[in-house]
């Protein structure tokens, strides 16, 4: 049974148009206990969104994990694919007012760069996501 994963990235860094051109990337820079845990607890094929926070504050597309977690140095990372753009972004304010995710951590831990997303979660955001 495949997981469901939303990793923030600040777009002026590195934004889903970069993963769009390279199509693959080793995910690094994580330094929350909590974020490395939910890193370390990805699979090979398990989806992802990407939310590029700052100013723009939406999920922009989706994607897979692409290798096992593995630790480089002292850090963990995890190699991650681009599947696709969203049709239209999934801003913020929608997925505060979507009863179907008000549950998400993005609303609760804001700080929080990787983070679980149930499978109703993601249906509920890619339902978004058609407009």
């Amino acid at each position: 049974m495949s997981h469901y994963w939303l990793l923030k990235t600040e777009p002026s860094t590195y934004s889903f148009d970069d993963l769009e051109r390279e199509r693959s990337t080793t995910w690094d820079g994580i330094k929350n206990a909590l974020a490395l845990i939910n890193l370390r607890a990805m699979h090979p094929g398990d989806g992802l969104l990407f939310y590029h926070s700052g100013k723009e504050r939406a999920v922009i597309g989706r994607g897979s994990v692409a290798s096992a977690p593995r630790t480089d140095g002292k850090v963990t990372v995890v190699d991650v694919r681009c599947e696709a753009r969203l049709p239209t972004p999934v801003t913020l304010a929608q997925i505060k007012r979507e009863p179907d995710l008000a549950g998400l951590p993005l609303i609760r831990n804001t700080r929080l760069s990787v983070m679980p997303v149930t499978a109703d979660e993601w249906e509920a955001v890619n339902r978004l996501a058609q407009g």
